[in-house]
């Protein structure tokens, strides 16, 4: 897929040099930033460390790139802001030495914030202080744009919708006529499945584990795309990340099991060659539950991925994935992980061929994720896409951190000043935090 950010830069940034991310004179070129907004899902609203608060808000790309906009004539931004640091709906993680009941000594850990519940007023409706320039919605899938009254559905959409019971996200995201526009949608069309443990999961309410039909995908991205270009709009559309290269699918390795010769032992003993399990001493594969074989279980094979959400106390205490096998729904065999690819693809062309047909730049999030996963050097500081040192993911292993969605601000940037002929700067992403250690 045809990658629209500036190579030469790229090369900088893999080379460890420091980027002119302030140009001689900033310019706004062919765009009109008078009334940007952004319209998405969880990444779009800020979301990180497993929840929505306000500094995560005061962090999202959106306010980033606002703050690049300004620069050049920019007009107001607003967001439906949070009171507090607590979380929406649920507490934020924040990383703590932590000793489950199985550890001999306390390890750093993500856990869940425990301070005053200072977001008890999040749910009132904010409509009347609106309309609002970010219009990011966690848990919206694509599909559900064309969902008339979906704001009656989603407690954070509801909030700050004008017409919740009434409108269409896809009506809600036009409603300011945007002079331009950011359109981050498509993820959760898959993501829902995949975190969920792919067919092991429940479909949960409207079939939020489900991937997405594609038919219906297309629709909704071609009405949302055409009500935010009625007025004339220009924008950028950024297709779907790998969500199989994130560190909630990445951070437990298939062969991540290290244990003694007198385990594997005992173990070779207990299984006695059922379904094909062998240990030996160091690393191993986890045993997991597979319906599809005699057995019901056998050992995970390379390519196949266990989920973030997996519980490490019971691993450690009750034997998951040794004497027995982990629960389907923390696992993604490789059958799960091929229908997460074909869906992604599927998507990520559709949006190709809406920008196209629109003559609109995208964002080739999937492309530039893995190059984050290789690693990048920005201003001498590096970035990855690790489980907590890498800087780029917050704590829930899916969202990001203020840093990494400085990274992703810069692409859309970067892609602004390809195409419409702009010199806006870059954002320092360096100024902005990762995860925060204690």
């Amino acid at each position: 897929m045809k990658k629209i950010y500036i190579l030469g830069l790229m090369a900088c940034l893999m080379a460890s040099c420091k980027p002119n991310i302030t140009p001689n004179q900033a310019t706004r070129g062919d765009a009109d930033f008078t009334r940007y907004v952004a319209v998405g899902n969880s990444l779009t609203a800020g979301y990180a460390d497993g929840s929505l608060y306000r500094e995560g808000q005061m962090n999202s790309y959106p306010a980033i790139l606002y703050n690049q906009f300004k620069i050049v004539g920019a007009g107001n931004f607003v967001q439906p802001l949070l009171p507090g640091k607590y979380g929406y709906p649920g507490p934020r993680m924040f990383l703590n030495m932590v000793q489950g009941p199985c550890d001999t000594a306390a390890s750093l850990a993500p856990q869940y914030y425990t301070g005053a519940l200072d977001s008890a007023t999040s749910s009132m409706s904010i409509a009347a202080n609106g309309p609002y320039n970010n219009m990011g919605v966690p848990g919206i899938r694509c599909i559900d744009f064309l969902v008339r009254g979906y704001g009656m559905l989603n407690p954070y959409a509801r909030r700050f919708y004008l017409d919740p019971a009434g409108s269409r996200p896809a009506d809600e995201a036009a409603v300011l006529h945007p002079t331009f526009f950011t359109l981050w949608i498509g993820s959760n069309d898959v993501l829902g499945y995949a975190t969920n443990g792919g067919d092991q999961a429940s479909p949960g309410a409207g079939g939020v584990n489900t991937i997405s039909n594609v038919d219906m995908f297309n629709a909704a991205y071609d009405t949302t795309l055409s009500n935010l270009r009625r007025s004339g709009a220009q924008g950028v559309l950024i297709n779907i990340p790998d969500i199989t290269a994130i560190p909630f699918f990445t951070t437990i390795g298939a062969k991540g099991l290290t244990i003694s010769q007198d385990d594997a032992y005992r173990l070779n003993n207990s299984y006695n060659g059922a379904s094909g399990v062998r240990f030996e001493a160091g690393s191993n594969y986890f045993v997991i539950e597979d319906s599809s074989v005699p057995a019901k279980f056998r050992q995970i094979r390379d390519g196949e991925l266990i989920l973030l959400s997996l519980p490490l106390d019971s691993v450690k205490c009750k034997g998951w994935g040794t004497i027995k096998p982990i629960p389907g729904k923390y696992v993604l065999t490789s059958n799960e992980v091929a229908k997460i690819n074909v869906a992604i693809s599927a998507f990520n062309r559709i949006i190709y061929l809406m920008a196209k047909r629109e003559n609109l730049p995208m964002v080739d999030m999937y492309s530039y994720l893995h190059t984050v996963q290789a690693g990048i050097v920005f201003n001498g500081v590096s970035y990855n896409t690790s489980f907590v040192n890498g800087g780029a993911f917050s704590l829930d292993g899916v969202h990001l951190t203020p840093r990494g969605y400085a990274l992703v601000a810069n692409q859309i940037i970067m892609a602004i000043n390809e195409r419409y002929k702009a010199t806006i700067p870059l954002a320092d992403v360096n100024s902005y935090r990762g995860v925060v250690f204690p």
